[in-house]
């Protein structure tokens, strides 16, 4: 049933087509009037490149407020599941958006795309927790050019299974007792049901149980056990944090009889073709790789057009998406 496991701490590792998963959960002291950290916690950070645990959080490439600035991206896809906190997003399409509290943001860099993301520290009178995933979906040859998309799925749109109440499953995308539900963008690995790509949150109190079928295809199947003290993934006890890599061909019952539980649930079909990797760009070949850093360094992917390069949208909270068209949506 347990074909390996792995201790996890910031970034886990995954099976194909999920080429990267990152955990983040950094508990920032209230904002200051610039909505970023004040200046008394820079002292021993690598400003810039800050992905040490300090004081409770990382400010990774951001030098005042935490995030991401401006950074390209071809042939993959991006999924960003916020349990805590906001995001604040930009692109080179003219697109941006804030999300967060339980939202989900899926975005198709596709031919290539520059975005930032950000998180603004909203709360100038509290202290601010910033908690959520990051998967890269790989993207199939076919659709690594695809012009670049993104859907913003607002929180209250994703089902949340409550069978009884000690199991709580979150189906971001997949089937789960009969509840589908998918909203990636149409040239994802993920839009046909065929390929079988699960991405569930689920939460056991002390007692409950999740069940799950085995695959129809031979998928790769993972769990990633974040939150809790130990859990049984059939007969063999699992202790916390671990990412365990599963036999799709076995029925799958996850249980915890100590404490409450939380995992990550992740499952697909491989695509099965080459990757080639150079940082934030994910092709099949080394020639495509050096034609995506020729096609950055000429077009830079539609260039840069915000007045900043960490962009944020101000102090309101308030969460939107705008849309390359100009349509803004706001949940309901």
């Amino acid at each position: 049933m347990i074909l390996k496991r792995t201790p996890i701490d910031f970034q886990w590792p995954t099976q194909e087509p999920f080429l990267f998963c990152v955990h983040h959960k950094d508990h920032y002291p209230p904002g200051n009037n610039n909505l970023g950290v004040d200046s008394k916690y820079f002292s021993g950070r690598d400003m810039g490149q800050d992905f040490t645990l300090k004081d409770g959080f990382r400010l990774y490439h951001g030098r005042e407020i935490p995030g991401f600035p401006v950074h390209p991206h071809r042939g993959f896809e991006t999924i960003t599941i916020v349990r805590k906190g906001f995001v604040d997003h930009a692109d080179s399409l003219g697109a941006s958006g804030r999300y967060g509290e339980g939202d989900v943001q899926w975005m198709t860099a596709g031919a290539g795309v520059q975005h930032s993301e950000m998180f603004p520290l909203l709360h100038k009178d509290k202290p601010n927790t910033c908690e959520f995933f990051q998967l890269w979906l790989n993207l199939p040859k076919k659709n690594k050019m695809v012009d670049p998309d993104f859907k913003m799925i607002w929180a209250n749109e994703i089902p949340k299974m409550t069978k009884d109440p000690s199991l709580e499953v979150s189906v971001i995308c997949g089937e789960f007792e009969g509840q589908k539900f998918n909203m990636s963008p149409s040239n994802s690995w993920a839009s046909d049901p065929a390929n079988e790509v699960n991405i569930f949150l689920v939460k056991i109190k002390k007692g409950g149980v999740f069940k799950f079928p085995s695959s129809k295809n031979l998928t790769h199947r993972s769990l990633y056990f974040f939150e809790g003290d130990h859990i049984k993934i059939n007969d063999e006890t699992i202790s916390s944090h671990q990412a365990v890599f599963l036999d799709c061909r076995s029925r799958l019952s996850v249980s915890s009889d100590i404490s409450d539980i939380e995992f990550l649930f992740l499952e697909s079909k491989p695509i099965g073709e080459p990757i080639v990797q150079h940082g934030p760009f994910v092709m099949t070949s080394r020639e495509e790789i050096y034609q995506t850093i020729q096609d950055y360094q000429r077009t830079e992917f539609g260039g840069w057009k915000w007045p900043r390069q960490d962009m944020i949208h101000g102090d309101k909270i308030e969460k939107f998406a705008k849309y390359p068209d100009g349509k803004v949506v706001k949940p309901c």
